[in-house]
């Protein structure tokens, strides 16, 4: 019996998905490993790009591959109900909202910082002296005078 299928360079054009990427997603059980032809090239089906179009949308809005193993498991279980494909999609949009804030706090900072930089050729700069200083970073920007590079000391005003 003659196996049939595409190939993966094919399965790689039809869904979009680089090929080195469909081999890691086969090797870490996010896809299915394919059958093989008599030579022994990978021989995918529709069912294998359905799921690689799984894959790549939930990839697409920012599911980890952990969250998408979780969502496999559900539907290859065959037995998920609706309320736990929610559940996991509740907590992805509350990992969302946070990664929002941080990003929100990281414009306004970098807007500060920059704001900082008059944009001469000098040999101190507040974003570089901001970057350069040890301390735990904050909600707010480091004032110019407090960070030090390499330990070389400030002009006097």
């Amino acid at each position: 019996m003659k196996a049939t299928g595409f190939s993966i360079g094919e399965l790689s054009k039809r869904s979009g998905v680089n090929i080195e990427t469909i081999r890691y997603y086969e090797k870490i059980g996010v896809m299915p490993a394919p059958g093989r032809s008599a030579g022994g090239y990978r021989l995918y089906g529709a069912d294998h790009l359905k799921r690689l179009s799984f894959v790549r949308r939930s990839r697409q809005l920012g599911f980890s591959l952990d969250e998408i193993r979780g969502l496999l498991r559900l539907v290859d279980g065959d037995a998920y109900t609706c309320a736990e494909v929610q559940a996991l999609t509740l907590n992805h949009l509350a990992e969302i909202r946070r990664k929002i804030t941080d990003l929100k706090r990281l414009k306004r900072v970098m807007a500060e910082m920059a704001a900082q930089c008059s944009g001469e050729r000098a040999p101190e700069c507040a974003v570089i002296d901001v970057l350069f200083d040890a301390r735990p970073p904050s909600s707010e920007p480091q004032g110019v005078n407090r960070g030090r590079r390499g330990g070389g000391r400030r002009k006097a005003p």
